[in-house]
């Protein structure tokens, strides 16, 4: 029973020992990709990221009213307000309309008005909610949040550092995060998802997720003598692709629940659920790949 639960079909095995680094590509034309877009969108809005006015600064108006027609109040204002986003507040059972919530770098003496003079009524606390938020406490704020990033970033290398110490081993770990992360504000950028504090909170999750998986990997590999190097490799795949697909099914679920009711839940699950899915193609083709290589080599050495 022990030699079955370790062994890896043959053809499998064969196939893997001949396309494993062809498999490269996938995650370098990725990467490639993912590059030339971030430095074309950096030149064009002057930062790596959409940012909502959380980070920018500005107001935010939530109307609790369920027979207003959302869409036609936004396009008016919209001459008035470009930037102005606009969400429909709804119950997630029925899908009954309960409101709507607008978000704009304006003053919120400026929107709250214009707002009234659509709606035809006063706004008051027991009809709405308004938060309004100054640039450069959002700014501040915002560049925090980017060094708690480069930190936590930092810090988890040293960590990898320390428990691998070679080099090559440690690298891989680490690029294997950090492509994750890459990635995912790519396609958060190419969805035009404006990040609020809790997407930057998401981001800061996948950093400990994807390295937690890269590790186990790693570890696995490098330091268990058990079986063969395909053998040890397909067993952390087995335990690892079952530790992210629960992380899926668990951030979709939670996803689905909160996509009506809260923007920011929603806007986290939505960036852990695209982090997760380049954390597969990094861990298991990128780190993988990577660890053979040097395995390989390093047996061929001995």
């Amino acid at each position: 029973m022990e030699h079955i639960a370790h062994t890896t079909p043959v053809n499998q095995k064969n196939w893997y020992d001949r396309y494993y680094k062809i498999a490269l590509i996938v995650p370098v034309a990725f990467f490639i990709f993912s590059m030339i877009y971030l430095f074309s969108f950096y030149q064009t809005n002057g930062d790596l990221i959409y940012k909502d006015v959380s980070l920018t600064g500005g107001t935010s108006v939530t109307v609790f009213d369920k027979n207003v027609d959302a869409k036609i109040i936004t396009d008016s204002l919209k001459a008035e307000f470009p930037d102005m986003q606009y969400r429909i507040i709804s119950d997630f059972r029925t899908g009954e309309q309960h409101g709507f919530s607008i978000e704009t770098q304006a003053e919120s003496s400026k929107i709250v008005s214009a707002l009234e003079s659509k709606l035809n009524y006063k706004l008051d606390e027991k009809n709405s909610s308004i938060e309004f938020s100054s640039s450069s406490i959002s700014s501040g704020f915002y560049q925090q949040l980017r060094f708690a990033i480069a930190l936590s970033f930092i810090l988890m290398a040293t960590v990898v550092f320390v428990i691998f110490r070679t080099p090559i081993r440690s690298l891989s770990v680490i690029l294997a995060g950090l492509l994750d992360i890459i990635m995912t504000i790519v396609v958060v950028d190419l969805l035009h998802i404006q990040l609020s504090t809790a997407g930057i909170v998401a981001l800061l999750m996948l950093i400990g997720y994807s390295v937690d998986v890269d590790i186990l990997l790693t570890a696995r590999v490098v330091r268990t003598r058990e079986g063969t190097l395909n053998q040890r490799i397909w067993d952390s795949f087995k335990t690892g692709i079952t530790m992210t697909l629960t992380a899926i099914a668990a951030a979709a679920v939670a996803l689905i629940f909160t996509h009506s009711v809260s923007p920011v839940l929603s806007q986290m699950f939505t960036v852990i659920l695209i982090g997760l899915g380049f954390d597969i193609i990094n861990c298991w083709i990128t780190n993988a790949s990577i660890l053979k290589w040097y395995m390989e080599r390093k047996e061929s050495k001995a």
